[in-house]
């Protein structure tokens, strides 16, 4: 999504985004840069197409295994834009285990929120780990890795659920216990019980595109 984001008061939306997406071997699987151009009919069955012609979008069955997909204005341009994934068929004997992005971090309006709508009645609990990565990127050969990210997890209205600076301050048992504590201190990971939408946010610049 990018042009339709400006209808939300959003500064600078990325005017022609293009959509990649990329199997675990880097293998270039679906590509699009205007949604009608390819599969307009079954996307617009979903419900979900986006509301300007030049935003990208791709519909596609997966077999389980990672994924990449990768965000990126034609022609190089640049803006704010926003990747979504959608599972558009529950029935499935399959669900989303693991979700993490790479983009430039900035300084206030230029954070990067993330964020998640988990299903169920409104009775039930979903824990979740979610988890800010910083100086363990160095090791990945990530350039410029942030130093010291925070991370603030917030409800569907806004409001803060629950806020991390190093994880070894808070919860440092229960996300040690599910066996994906961050490699250094300065990390932030937060876990949450019951959540229908969540947003992340995390400040400065670790990298490029999302991933």
């Amino acid at each position: 999504m990018g042009p339709s984001l400006a209808s939300f008061g959003v500064p600078a939306p990325l005017a022609n985004p293009t959509l990649y997406l990329f199997d675990h071997t880097g293998a270039l699987i679906a590509a699009n840069d205007n949604w009608k151009d390819t599969q307009q009919a079954q996307i617009q069955a979903t419900g979900l197409a986006p509301p300007n012609n030049l935003d990208a979008a791709i519909l596609i069955t997966l077999s389980p295994g990672a994924y990449t997909v990768f965000l990126q204005g034609k022609a190089m341009a640049t803006g704010i834009g926003l990747a979504e994934v959608y599972d558009v068929d529950p029935s499935a004997n399959a669900q989303p285990t693991n979700l993490s992005a790479r983009a430039f971090v900035g300084t206030g309006s230029d954070v990067l929120i993330g964020g998640t709508i988990n299903g169920g009645n409104g009775a039930s609990l979903q824990r979740v780990l979610v988890r800010a990565l910083g100086l363990s990127l160095a090791s990945a050969g990530i350039a410029t890795p942030l130093a010291n990210p925070t991370l603030s997890s917030r409800d569907a209205n806004g409001n803060v659920i629950a806020n991390n600076d190093n994880w070894k301050d808070s919860q440092q048992a229960a996300i040690a216990a599910t066996g994906k504590a961050t490699s250094n201190d300065l990390e932030r990971a937060a876990c949450a019980g019951k959540l229908h939408r969540h947003r992340c946010r995390e400040k400065r610049n670790y990298g490029r595109g999302p991933d």
